[in-house]
């Protein structure tokens, strides 16, 4: 058994005695790979190596917590830090739930299991059912909570234009710059200057851009957005907003609740974008053949006069 990823380098302070008789004395206490390994605190010289699969709570539910490393020894540790706690008690829970149950199903151990590791999620750090939530969301549930949010953004900018020749000419422009990841470019007509972006790799342009009749300048904002989402993952950032209770009934049931996401275009709205590096940007339009090195004009051929033209009108039907 190997220790959970995200304890590999928990430690913490506690009291040991290796006899009953012994005194009690402060230790060094760290979560390793299969191991709880006690040391001296100044020295770092190790006292003990405890297996965590046989290390046993004596005192379960009271603080501090007694452990000791199996049903037969005198040895006893002090722990009164909660994160170690919960550490250790997830390792028993994963362990308890691989263990064979003649005559349950399949789903319920998976489900039991899935529980445990919520339980914990929730007490010790909140942000790891967000991050658990974001990654195990297949894609086409992505992109129906982005479809939400968009909705909540068109409360203030109007719905997403529609003119027929203009979406054309915007799926060409994303199949260019979105490359084999896919996305989804959409115009709203206003309230929003430049470029945001949503969960379902959706990027939301703002008519103002298109009216400055510079199609290099909304080649290199769409990138630049594209760049963005990457680095901070979309999902996360609405599944925040939301709450511990809307992204638990998400993981759950497979459903944000209803007006979860009500305020969260106007969130996004008056947010600064974060800066992209510009040799980040450069590298990013040079993999779609869009390099600088020809300067503006060579940012154009990602759209054509016909497409720009057409881009332009997107709004008007």
């Amino acid at each position: 058994m190997t220790a959970l990823s995200e304890y590999q380098r928990l430690e913490c302070m506690g009291l040991w005695r290796e006899t009953p008789e012994a005194q009690r004395r402060e230790v060094l206490v760290s979560f390793g790979d299969a191991t709880l390994m006690i040391a001296d605190p100044r020295s770092s010289l190790p006292l003990a190596h405890w297996s965590l699969p046989a290390v046993e709570r004596r005192n379960p539910g009271e603080r501090p917590a007694l452990y000791s490393p199996g049903p037969d020894t005198t040895e006893e540790l002090e722990l009164a830090d909660e994160l170690m706690i919960a550490a250790i008690g997830k390792v028993h829970r994963l362990i308890a739930a691989r263990q064979p149950h003649p005559g349950r199903l399949r789903r319920a151990m998976l489900a039991g299991a899935l529980v445990g590791v919520l339980s914990v999620a929730v007490l010790v750090l909140p942000g790891v059912l967000v991050s658990h939530t974001a990654t195990v969301l297949p894609m086409a549930k992505r992109a129906e909570i982005g479809r939400a949010a968009l909705a909540d953004v068109a409360r203030l900018t109007g719905q997403p234009c529609s003119g027929a020749e203009g979406l054309a000419a915007l799926k060409r422009l994303s199949d260019r710059l979105m490359g084999a990841e896919g996305g989804r470019l959409v115009v709203v007509p206003d309230g929003l200057q430049e470029t945001r972006h949503l969960p379902g790799r959706m990027i939301v342009i703002g008519a103002a851009l298109l009216a400055r009749d510079d199609p290099a300048a909304l080649s290199r904002a769409v990138m630049a957005e594209r760049i963005r989402s990457g680095q901070r993952d979309p999902l996360v950032e609405v599944l925040r907003f939301a709450g511990l209770g809307a992204t638990f009934q998400l993981l759950t049931t497979g459903n944000l609740p209803a007006r979860s996401l009500s305020g969260y275009g106007a969130r996004i709205l008056k947010e600064e974008p974060r800066p992209v590096d510009p040799v980040t940007l450069e590298g990013a339009l040079a993999e779609v053949g869009l390099g600088s090195s020809d300067g503006a004009a060579a940012m154009m051929v990602a759209i054509p006069d016909n497409d720009w033209v057409a881009l332009q009108g997107i709004c008007d039907g």
